[in-house]
């Protein structure tokens, strides 16, 4: 397995289909380096073509979820963009943007689910790749903050898009314009993650049940449920349900349905083949 500066792939149980993607830079706090911005999409391609894995759950080393983008590759990002062309430059800097923009949208076109287990801080760059992630979890004393306005930017790399799908418009522009910081706690009130935990312990413990039970399911049917959601996410409910009846026009008739069936029958856990 290919060895990362920024990130760590782990299988922990043997034969499990759930594998851990580790933002593994605690010294500092998991911020996001410019080498994460490389990597992070490489690793998430290898587990999503990766036939043995089912689900992926991605969470921090260390005391911290992730404070963000890494101020020194900020500053790297502007200073590469420097041209006297004010047009060239501002060129320049879109592309760096859209650059770092498709490491996190890597979450999303990997057909694996990705669950987010968030501890400790979840800051800006953080917030950015939770709200990509399909489920999100976290402790009770974790803490979030959009805070891309304190730092006299516009957050850019896909908050502004997805959370107000998650928490609501209004939420978002309250979080997004405060940049305030809201507890775990305040997290599951307003819909960002789908349960808080007491204890790290206790979280690690109710996402491996959650990962393992959706790994043990048909993954034709986890992956076009993963896909299906997304795409209707931008689309009417008409354009939507036409969607997924072409989805199922090509993947519903399978061996997982007939194994689904006669496992139910047979009062027994259904066993499907890789994908």
């Amino acid at each position: 397995m290919e060895k990362f500066k920024t990130l760590e792939i782990l299988q922990k149980t043997p034969n499990s289909r759930v594998f851990h993607l580790y933002l593994n830079r605690p010294s500092h706090r998991n911020a996001l380096s410019r080498d994460f911005f490389s990597e992070f999409p490489k690793a998430l391609a290898s587990l999503d073509q990766n036939p043995n894995v089912n689900v992926v759950v991605l969470s921090g080393v260390g005391n911290h979820f992730c404070s963000g983008i890494d101020l020194g590759t900020l500053g790297s990002i502007s200073e590469n963009s420097d041209s006297d062309d004010r047009g060239r430059g501002g060129e320049k800097l879109r592309r760096n943007i859209k650059y770092l923009q498709d490491a996190v949208t890597a979450i999303e076109l990997c057909r694996k689910p990705v669950i987010a287990s968030i501890q400790g801080a979840c800051i800006g760059g953080g917030i950015d790749i939770v709200t990509a992630c399909d489920i999100r979890y976290c402790t009770d004393d974790a803490f979030f903050s959009v805070k891309e306005v304190d730092l006299a930017i516009t957050a850019d790399l896909g908050t502004l898009q997805r959370l107000p799908a998650i928490v609501g418009y209004g939420n978002a522009m309250e979080l997004a314009l405060t940049g305030r910081r809201f507890s775990g706690s305040e997290a599951k009130q307003l819909g960002l993650v789908s349960r808080s935990f007491g204890s790290k312990e206790e979280m690690d413990e109710a996402v491996r049940l959650i990962a393992e039970d959706i790994a043990s399911k048909s993954p034709l049917s986890v992956t076009g449920t993963k896909a299906v959601l997304l795409r209707s996410r931008d689309m009417s409910v008409e354009q939507g349900l036409d969607y997924v009846a072409t989805w199922n026009s090509a993947m519903l008739l399978s061996d997982d349905l007939t194994e689904a069936i006669s496992a139910y029958t047979q009062k027994r856990k259904p066993v499907f083949a890789k994908l």
